[in-house]
């Protein structure tokens, strides 16, 4: 290409490199953003799934609680008459057997009282951990708020530099031969962002670390084509050249 100079085609392509790396960093943080805020709002969930919970089971012990004390009263007024109808026999017997049934439902009352005090007591319990998951609850309310609001400003943030970056990368790319361009951004949708890379002083290739043959640095310094790493194939250059 005799009325292009690849040294300043590769100067423009560096320059457009800078770029384009804050861009792709910025897209990948984007990605990643709406990930950790809905890793918070899916713990907010579950805590506030584990309030309802406990509060569903609050409720389900004062339900039986009440269901418990109307089968005492029931009791009790079993007992009411069986005491007023001992009045009214006239046999050992028959008097003997009434006594009998008394006892029977005083112990299904005794059975159910204890059954009533252990349900206050589970009561109690349940909530204390109502109250102790209400604070988690709102906790996690707190946190997730609060790192939605940061997490919506950083998103702004990173579109609207996206939006700048974007810009400058239309100015950058003016003057770089389209073959050559079309070439770096291939390499750049496969490559992680990250289309040319220097040659480090130690004679490898500065993206993936490969040794680069003496034949592929003398034709990088002759800067008469665009010369590829042969392992990551991206665009090599020597910073001292250009």
């Amino acid at each position: 290409m005799p009325d292009i100079s690849v040294r300043d085609q590769i100067r423009k392509i560096v320059e457009l490199q800078k770029i384009d790396v804050e861009i792709y960093n910025l897209r990948i943080e984007l990605q990643e953003k709406p990930a950790r805020l809905a890793q918070l709002k899916e713990g907010f969930e579950r805590s506030k799934g584990a309030l309802k919970d406990l509060e569903q089971k609050f409720k389900s012990v004062q339900v039986t609680r009440k269901e418990k004390e109307l089968e005492l009263k029931t009791k009790e007024d079993e007992i009411t008459r069986a005491n007023a109808q001992l009045l009214q026999l006239k046999t050992n017997k028959e008097y003997t057997a009434k006594i009998s049934e008394i006892e029977h439902i005083n112990a299904d009352k005794s059975i159910i009282e204890e059954k009533i005090l252990m349900s206050y007591d589970e009561s109690d319990a349940v909530s204390a951990e109502v109250e102790k998951e209400k604070v988690k609850v709102e906790e996690e309310e707190k946190k997730y708020l609060a790192e939605k609001k940061q997490t919506e400003g950083d998103i702004k943030l990173m579109e609207d530099r996206i939006r700048v970056l974007e810009s400058q990368r239309k100015q950058a790319s003016v003057g770089i031969d389209q073959g050559f361009l079309n070439r770096y951004e291939r390499i750049l949708r496969h490559k992680g962002g990250v289309a040319i890379v220097p040659v480090l002083h130690e004679g490898s290739c500065g993206g993936c670390y490969m040794n680069v043959t003496p034949q592929k640095l003398n034709a990088i310094r002759m800067h008469q084509e665009l010369v590829e790493c042969e392992m990551c194939s991206r665009i090599l250059y020597i910073e001292d050249d250009v």
